[in-house]
């Protein structure tokens, strides 16, 4: 697997943590008239995403 497909994979794993968990937030602060479950979910997403990326590629070639 090339640098650019690895690239590509781990931007996709985060664009797809942060807006899985943001819209997780927004929807909660959209039905409970809440303003702290978006930056939450956000940063949930954020950190679960950089979790998942260093799991998925610690052996270094990109595949387990």
């Amino acid at each position: 697997m090339g640098g650019t497909d690895i690239g590509m994979r781990i931007v996709a794993e985060m664009l797809a943590g942060l807006l899985l968990y943001g819209g997780l937030g927004w929807l909660g602060d959209h039905f409970w008239h809440t303003s702290f479950l978006l930056p939450i979910g956000l940063l949930l997403g954020f950190g679960l995403s950089i979790y998942m990326v260093f799991r998925r590629f610690k052996g270094g070639d990109g595949e387990k």
